[in-house]
C-alpha cells in the first residue's frame, strides 16, 4: 500500500512537472514588433537573418502606421514600433510611451506612380501634370490621405505639383500602401501611388513615375523601443536593425540608407 502511495505521488510530480514547463514556442517568442505594411518583407528577411544567430525569431504585425499607433496608444501590447513617417512616432513619444533613448532613423524611402505590369501610360510628374488625363474613367489607387503615411505623402508630392484638386475626388482610399498596391495589381486601379520599395516587390505592377524628392516631406521610418516593453531581447533586435547586418537587408530590398 504504501509503495502504491508514493509511485503515485512520483507520477502526480512528474506530471505537474511537465506541466509546468512552458511549452516551447511560448518559450522561445522573440519580441513583439508592430510595424507600418510597406516594411513588410524586408523585416520578414531581417527576423529570418536574426534567428539564425541562434535568437527568438520576432513577432512581426504589419498595418498603417496610424493604425498601429493608435494600438499602442490604447495599450496594445507590444516591444518595438517601426512606422512609416515622423508624425506618429512623434504623437507617442508626446504620451510618454516610448523608451527614452531607442528612437532613431531606421531607413528611407521613394514616392512612385505604378499602373498595371500590362500598361503603357507613361506619366511626366512635374508641374502641371494632368494625371486626371492619364486616369482616364479609373480611379487614383492610394493609402488613405487622412490618416496614413503613404498617403500623406502622395497628397503633398499631388499638390505641389498642382494636380491634387483635379483628382482628389477619383481617388480610391484604401487603408494601408500595401491595399493601394493590391488595387493596382487586380487592375482596380489604373494608376496607383505606393512606395519604391512596394512596387519593387510586385512583378504585377511597373513604375511609371517617380515623384520629385522635393515635392514632398523626407521619407523617414523611424523605429523605437516601447516603454512597456519588457523583453529583453527587444533592445537587441533594434540595434541589428541599425546595424550593419540589418542595413545590408534594408537596401537589398530597395530602402535607402538611413
Amino acid at each position: 500500500m504504501r509503495q502504491r502511495f508514493w509511485a503515485a505521488r512520483r507520477l502526480f510530480v512528474a506530471a505537474l512537472a511537465l506541466f509546468l514547463v512552458p511549452a516551447p514556442a511560448l518559450a522561445q517568442r522573440g519580441p513583439l514588433v508592430l510595424a507600418a505594411a510597406s516594411m513588410q518583407d524586408a523585416l520578414e528577411a531581417a527576423a529570418d537573418a536574426y534567428a539564425r544567430r541562434g535568437r527568438p525569431r520576432p513577432v512581426l504585425s504589419f498595418a498603417a502606421s496610424s493604425a498601429l499607433a493608435r494600438q499602442i496608444a490604447a495599450g496594445a501590447p507590444a516591444d518595438l514600433f517601426v512606422s512609416a513617417d515622423e508624425p506618429w512616432m512623434d504623437d507617442l513619444e508626446k504620451r510618454g510611451l516610448l523608451a527614452r533613448g531607442t528612437r532613431a532613423t531606421l531607413a528611407g524611402n521613394r514616392l512612385v506612380l505604378v499602373a498595371p505590369a500590362s500598361s503603357r501610360v507613361r506619366v511626366d510628374l512635374r508641374p502641371g501634370v494632368d494625371l486626371a488625363r492619364a486616369l482616364g474613367n479609373g480611379r487614383l489607387a492610394m493609402a488613405d490621405p487622412d490618416a496614413v503615411p503613404a498617403g500623406r505623402y502622395g497628397q503633398a508630392a499631388l499638390t505641389r505639383l498642382g494636380t491634387w484638386r483635379g483628382v482628389e475626388a477619383r481617388v480610391a482610399r484604401a487603408e494601408n500602401v500595401r491595399a493601394a498596391l493590391a488595387l493596382v495589381e487586380r487592375r482596380a486601379s489604373p494608376l496607383g501611388i505606393v512606395y519604391a520599395t512596394d512596387a519593387r516587390a510586385s512583378r504585377r505592377v511597373r513604375v511609371v513615375g517617380v515623384f520629385p524628392a522635393a515635392s514632398h516631406p523626407p521619407i523617414r521610418y523611424p523605429i523605437a523601443r516601447l516603454a512597456r516593453s519588457r523583453d529583453v531581447g527587444s533592445e537587441l533586435f533594434r540595434r541589428f536593425l541599425l546595424g550593419r547586418s540589418g542595413q545590408s537587408i534594408l537596401k537589398k530590398f530597395g530602402f535607402a540608407a538611413r
